[in-house]
């Protein structure tokens, strides 16, 4: 089975409806979020931080895999289901004590969001919250974040 937002992004009446929701989350959730932080922490996420951010008003901060950022980064290695994988982030991306709200589509193991948690506990953010769209909940990979608040839109067994 797998869960997948595309044809979410194909409806624009849809898509902006997730956005809606979204949005309505955070701002009566959080009075002041500093920065969205996403991007390959799934390709499709990297669909949904910018667009949310930008109803904000607020900046977007890039998660890539390794090699993909310019300049001096930091990086997290972290297991996958099938292997190993890195996640990097500009150091200089936020400030320490700046409010970020971590995004992606879908969390299943929780491994690659653990990581970007961890990309933002080095730079001394403050993680507000970690947001996706859809938990695969049998996967259980919201008890990697321990006690990181965490949001999903949507949850499924």
């Amino acid at each position: 089975l797998c869960s997948d937002i595309s044809p979410l992004l194909k409806d624009p009446a849809a898509f902006r409806t997730l956005i809606d929701l979204l949005e309505d989350h955070l701002r009566a959730s959080f009075p002041k979020i500093d920065f969205i932080a996403g991007g390959c922490l799934d390709s499709r996420g990297f669909l949904i931080g910018p667009s949310l951010a930008q109803r904000l008003g607020i900046g977007f901060v890039l998660i890539r895999k390794k090699g993909k950022l310019p300049g001096p980064t930091e990086s997290v290695s972290y297991a996958l289901e099938y292997g190993k994988a890195e996640l990097e982030i500009q150091s200089d991306a936020v400030e320490p004590g700046q409010k970020v709200v971590i995004v992606d589509d879908l969390l299943a193991t929780g491994g690659t969001m653990w990581a970007a948690c961890e990309l933002m506990k080095r730079l001394r953010a403050e993680i507000l919250e970690c947001l996706v769209i859809i938990e695969l909940k049998l996967l259980k990979g919201s008890e990697k974040l321990k006690s990181i608040p965490f949001y999903s839109l949507l949850q499924y067994d």
